[in-house]
């Protein structure tokens, strides 16, 4: 069974407080176990890693029945179920929903509220045709933005010189903490190949574990065969090193990544989409923007 979305755990939700105040932290629990969600689907994390998603998308259903006036906060985490609330279970609704709740003048207060601002009112008209929390939209939304800002950056080093590839991997790997400054590190790497990277970036300050580093800047349809990677590992024994990285602009074959699997050394492959994605993470060839907080209430303070 895949999660439930927050709409659909709505009324579960209310339900779960018809005898009285509940903890949502306990109804988290409850609903899990109704739905029958396995083991690796209540761990399931949000990309913040801070929050479950079974976990985030019950309080959004519950923040949902607040402003509906279904149910209201007692503090510590804690709700119960309004006489509007039991009122709504009597009439035994098949569903509720954004659409269900919209009769109910507080949540139409609420909307009211909302559309003082355009962006507000439009964020809440798409969240009642998505299945997603507002939370886990804006992390749709930043996926997108990201998958389109990574094929950007691939067309960006494409089209630069084969140097320029050279400087940006010393640059990515000295942001992700490898050989030390990038001063040090482009000392460390040896002479240019054929339009890549081809040398030794020490592994920490002191040079005590080296990595030996190949760059490929291919073509995106021009992918990295197997012999490529036997090569390198020949290089690998050549050199004494026991690791190595492969990084390409484009990606590998199968066989490719099964050679380099079987291999009695390590080998890390980097394809294009890895590539743009640690750049990224790390902050190489990009810049911040604009920064979007996600808040929520802090119910300590208020005990």
């Amino acid at each position: 069974m895949t999660i439930p979305d927050f709409q659909t755990l709505m009324l579960p939700v209310l339900k779960a407080s018809e005898q009285g105040e509940v903890k949502i932290g306990d109804v988290v629990e409850k609903l899990a176990g109704e739905f029958a969600l396995t083991d690796e689907e209540r761990a399931s994390l949000l990309p913040s890693g801070r929050q479950t998603t079974f976990a985030n998308r019950t309080h959004c259903a519950k923040s949902y029945l607040g402003k509906a006036g279904l149910i209201e906060a007692t503090g510590g985490g804690r709700f119960r179920i309004t006489p509007v609330g039991i009122k709504a279970l009597r009439r035994n609704p098949g569903r509720i929903d954004i659409k269900y709740i919209d009769q109910f003048p507080e949540f139409r207060a609420f909307r009211s509220r909302e559309g003082e601002s355009d962006e507000a009112g439009a964020a809440t008209k798409a969240t009642e045709a998505t299945p997603l929390t507002p939370d886990e939209t804006m992390r749709a939304a930043q996926q997108i933005l990201e998958g389109q800002l990574g094929n950007d950056l691939l067309d960006r080093i494409l089209t630069a010189s084969p140097d320029f590839f050279e400087r940006l991997v010393v640059k990515l790997l000295t942001a992700m903490g490898y050989g030390g400054s990038t001063a040090e590190a482009a000392r460390a790497l040896g002479r240019s190949g054929d339009g890549g990277v081809d040398g030794v970036i020490d592994q920490d300050a002191l040079g005590l574990d080296r990595i030996y580093v190949q760059g490929k800047r291919y073509a995106r349809d021009n992918s990295v065969g197997s012999g490529a990677i036997r090569d390198f590992f020949g290089s690998l024994d050549r050199f004494k090193a026991a690791k190595g990285l492969f990084v390409t602009t484009s990606n590998f074959t199968a066989q490719a990544r099964e050679t380099a699997e079987f291999l009695s050394k390590r080998i890390v492959l980097v394809d294009g989409v890895q590539l743009t994605r640690l750049m990224i993470r790390h902050g190489v060839g990009c810049r911040v923007e604009e920064t979007l907080y996600i808040k929520h209430v802090d119910e300590e303070f208020f005990e």
